[in-house]
């Protein structure tokens, strides 16, 4: 006969789990950032250690929002996602306002708070994704009518999209575009109704762009960057040098001179490229692979998502994330044009760094509720 102790649940051992894997990518990233950005900030008037300690202490109080975001029982987040749509599109509205939205090169993207300057822009594509997240779990059943299930979410993804673009930002507006069309069609919104629409926001997207003269030079020197080197296409020209010169395994950390002398603003957006340079290509390979692994491992943790909300939200924040790195990357290697986008985790930037750990903790927090082992029936107990 046998024994009642052999009828018992063995004990699980937890396992290396998504939100760890996810949390020791997000830092691995950020402290080479860190490392790299004392070497960038060297051709500024400020130096490179004035931005590695305020990025530093950004860090910690990013990683405070991150564990924050990661703890929080999102449940009572969803009770206040109207007030948090109210006040990112409060924020959004702000900032355009001249003398209280900051302009810098034109565009009117930041809000002064004294220490630092926060980009709205940031908090809506949160705010969004919250928004779209809560809409569609609360109309999971009309996600095939024209109106609850198309018309309407379509239109809060407007709302944040049409605001941020008006800055103007049109690269920030159509990765907040794209997700929430994604989060949309996930949901179960009919095609018929998607795709003539995208085929039209794209279609106005590019009339927007031609008639910018700012936006449309920068692609006619993406298409022709030899011929614009000492123009439009100086920066990105720069940067693909830097890369030339670091070769695989670069001149050594701190024996960059693109930043020194050639490559403007190379602690944000064009970070990559010092890294290339400085690291070489394995160290610029590995960025991509710690991307690549964070989207993976959420990617299949997904698939446990027990309702729509909480796939909706996670989901939302993996293509935030995940999509402003391709973006940078694919802009710094000349794959895409200029944008001004910085790379997650490692470009110089105090409220990008904040949402970025928000989004890392929203995905962590999503991935410790769907591995919470399942109790054993009391009759096993």
């Amino acid at each position: 006969m046998q024994s009642q102790a052999a009828t018992l649940p063995r004990p699980q051992v937890r396992s290396f789990g998504s939100g760890t894997v996810v949390w020791v990518c997000a830092v691995a990233l950020t402290l080479l950032g860190l490392v790299i950005l004392d070497s960038a900030g060297q051709g500024t008037t400020r130096g490179g250690v004035f931005y590695f300690d305020r990025q530093a202490i950004w860090f910690v109080v990013a990683m405070a929002a991150g564990v924050m975001a990661a703890y929080v029982n999102l449940d009572i987040v969803r009770r206040y996602t109207w007030v948090i749509a109210a006040v990112a599109v409060v924020t959004l509205v702000l900032v355009l306002i001249p003398h209280i939205g900051v302009t810098v090169k034109g565009a009117r993207r930041w809000l002064n708070l004294g220490m630092m300057n926060a980009q709205p822009s940031d908090f809506g594509k949160l705010a969004m994704v919250l928004c779209v997240a809560h809409y569609l779990a609360l109309n999971q059943r009309h996600m095939t009518t024209f109106v609850r299930g198309f018309v309407a979410p379509m239109a809060l993804v407007g709302v944040f999209a049409a605001l941020i673009i008006k800055e103007p930002d049109f690269g920030t507006a159509a990765l907040t575009g794209v997700v929430g069309c994604t989060l949309v069609f996930l949901a179960g919104a009919r095609v018929l109704y998607l795709l003539p629409t995208m085929l039209a926001a794209a279609g106005a997207f590019g009339v927007l762009v031609y008639f910018d003269p700012v936006r449309f030079a920068r692609i006619l020197s993406f298409m022709d960057m030899e011929a614009n080197k000492s123009g439009g296409a100086y920066q990105l020209y720069q940067a693909i040098v830097g890369f030339g010169v670091g070769g695989w395994n670069g001149v050594g950390l701190g024996q960059g001179r693109q930043q020194h002398y050639f490559l403007p603003e190379a602690h944000t957006d064009f970070l990559l490229a010092v890294v290339g340079e400085e690291l070489g290509l394995v160290a610029t390979a590995a960025v991509a692979v710690l991307f690549m692994v964070i989207f993976v491992v959420s990617f299949r943790a997904l698939q446990r998502a027990p309702n729509l909300y909480e796939f909706t939200v996670a989901t939302g924040a993996l293509l935030l994330l995940t999509g402003q790195a391709v973006i940078n990357m694919g802009v710094v290697t000349g794959l895409l044009p200029t944008k001004g986008m910085s790379l997650p985790f490692l470009s110089y930037g105090g409220s990008n760094l904040m949402l970025m750990y928000v989004l890392v903790g929203l995905l962590v927090n999503c991935f410790r509720r769907w591995e919470r082992p399942a109790l054993p029936p009391a009759s096993q107990i």
